[in-house]
Formats: C-alpha cells, structure tokens, sequence
C-alpha cells in the first residue's frame, strides 16, 4: 500500500504503487515533457530509471514520489527527493537534489511549486538536510524560473557535463541550483506570498 509522505491543499505526494509506472509513462513519457530530459526513453532507459527511483526510496526513505492530484486521484507525474549520481556530477554525489516533472496539462497551474514546496518542508524537516540541489539545463526557463521562487540560488561553480548526453548541446552543460537549510524559511513565506 503507498505511504503518503504529505499533504497540500491540492496535492497528494506518496510512494509509487504497483499500476503508477504504466499510468506515469503515459502521461510523462511524451516530447515536450521530455524535451530538457534527453528525449522520450525506450523501455530499458524507463526501467533503469524506475529501479533508481525504487532504490532511493529503499536505502534513503525517499525518492521521486507520485504526484497525485486530491480531488480525482489523477496522476500527474513526480516530485521529490533523491541523491545526486548524475555521471560527470561526481563531487556532487549523496547530496539531497529535488526534482519534478509533471503531465503537460498539468503545467502552469502551480502544482510543481505547491509539490516542490512540501518536498522541501521534508527535506529540511524529516531527513535533516543541510541542503538541496536543483538541475536543469540553460535552456529549460520554466525549470530555472521554479528553482527561483522557491528561493534556490544559481552554483555555476557546482555546474558540469553530464556523461549521458553529448557535450556541448542544448541539455548539457547540467547547471546547478541550491537552497541551504538555514535559508528555507524566509524564502518558503516568499514563495507562498
């Protein structure tokens, strides 16, 4: 039975069920949710993927969880909390990195903030982190625009090139954003201003 690590006022976050990876590839498995990911992922990259997030969640208590929305139980995709392993990312690796991606038509009605926020709370609240990275690439707005009202800071020291994927090209090199734990609160009552 999935474990529901929080509430908002419209979303649910929890653990991943046994129908969620069919429904989640569906509705985020498509070219402009994965445009800034590397493109849409054949099934042996969607299974790596799936038993990285399995894995989070088995050895750290946390992961990418389902974004559920309350008032239809519609899937809308992932947000959460994972460990940087990113190859190419090395120096980074085992902290907190945050992550999200949701359905198309799920895009700009605020849940990604609303589900980054309570991700957040959890970070700094439940497993005590110091801090949490973001990454996305230069050209992903809508990400770095996010990162940014949720009071995250631009680390180009913390930048470098991700060994999946061709370098230079539009989704390399990875760029970095970070948020201490100190920082959280100002920056959670600006984000809900």
């Amino acid at each position: 039975m999935a474990e529901v690590l929080a509430e908002t006022e419209r979303l649910r976050l929890r653990t991943w069920g046994p129908d969620d990876r069919e429904e989640f590839t569906r509705v985020t498995n498509t070219p402009a949710v994965m445009r800034w990911l590397g493109g849409v992922s054949n099934e042996a990259t969607r299974d790596a993927a799936f038993d990285r997030i399995d894995g989070f969640q088995r050895d750290y208590g946390h992961t990418f969880w389902i974004v559920e929305r309350t008032k239809d139980g519609a899937l809308l995709g992932f947000c959460g909390l994972k460990r940087v392993n990113a190859p190419g990312g090395e120096p980074l690796h085992g902290q907190f990195e945050i992550g999200w991606r949701l359905r198309e038509d799920a895009w700009g009605q605020g849940y990604a903030k609303e589900a980054a926020m309570a991700s957040l709370d959890l970070a700094f609240g439940r497993y005590g982190a110091p801090h949490v990275l973001a990454m996305t690439v230069a050209g992903n707005a809508a990400s770095q625009g996010l990162m940014k009202r949720l009071g995250m800071h631009r680390r180009e020291d913390l930048d470098f090139v991700d060994r999946r994927f061709p370098n230079p090209s539009d989704i390399n090199p990875a760029i970095v954003y970070r948020i201490d734990a100190a920082e959280w609160p100002a920056a959670r009552e600006a984000a809900l201003a």
